[in-house]
């Protein structure tokens, strides 16, 4: 068996950081997910990642030290059974608006008698031969709580039993309220809708999650409660460090 450490941390009531993944490398998600975060996500929603990519780098990332995760690319049975195949041990399904959509991602994630998962795998057999009787207690299923109708039905959306927590996308939320996603952090509507996604978290007892901008927002978040959290990325780190090689270089 594979302990989901990230999970077992937010059961525990800590806080989890992962770092995103897009650049459609399997030698670059290799590398960062042997660096010591919590988790990888793998983005195959916004990423520029093919299904031949999206193996190799889930090969990758079996036997690293982060748990590998993955965002589907919208919440489709077949798309999230193929990402659980190849062995990604936690799940994010974009656009969770209602109590439905939170149904049919637990049904394709989880076997039954909780859900509908197809019995059959690819390269998750490398975990053992057990892995049918572990993979649904160490998954981890998160929605994502990214539009007013979401954060309005955040209780009942994470009340649904199979899923484990949520992962609130900011930009997304600012625009279905109106808001230009580059100025969200200084809107206190946006404020209230995460404080509310949050606290809709704690009376279920589901982790809250967050797409952060970098680890500085990610530790902030950790201190307002939120534990599910992308500290950063491959392409930001890429850039950051470049940018900061030209400062360096005097460019």
């Amino acid at each position: 068996m594979r302990e989901n450490h990230a999970k077992t941390r937010m059961k525990q009531g800590k806080p989890s950081f992962g770092y995103a993944i897009g650049l459609g490398s399997p030698v670059a998600a290799e590398a960062i997910a042997n660096c010591g975060i919590d988790w990888i996500l793998l983005d195959t929603q916004h990423g520029t990642w093919g299904q031949d990519s999206t193996n190799m780098a889930l090969m990758a990332m079996r036997n690293s030290s982060a748990i590998p995760m993955a965002r589907v690319a919208r919440n489709d049975y077949t798309l999230i059974g193929r990402l659980l195949d190849e062995g990604t041990m936690g799940i994010v399904v974009p656009m969770v608006d209602t109590v439905e959509d939170a149904k049919r991602a637990v049904e394709a994630c989880r076997l039954p008698p909780i859900g509908k998962r197809s019995w059959g795998w690819g390269g998750a057999v490398q975990y053992g031969e057990d892995y049918p009787d572990w993979i649904d207690e160490q998954i981890f299923v998160a929605v994502q709580i990214e539009s007013i109708t979401a954060v309005e039905n955040a209780e009942a959306i994470m009340a649904v039993e199979g899923v484990d927590g949520c992962w609130a996308g900011p930009a997304d939320m600012a625009l279905s309220m109106g808001i230009d996603p580059r100025n969200a952090p200084n809107d206190d509507r946006h404020a209230k809708a995460l404080e509310q996604v949050v606290q809709a978290c704690k009376n279920t007892g589901k982790a809250a999650g967050l797409a952060c901008g970098g680890p500085d927002e990610a530790r902030m978040r950790a201190d307002q409660g939120f534990q599910f959290l992308t500290a950063g990325s491959d392409m930001g780190f890429m850039m950051s460090g470049a940018a900061e090689g030209l400062k360096t270089l005097g460019s």
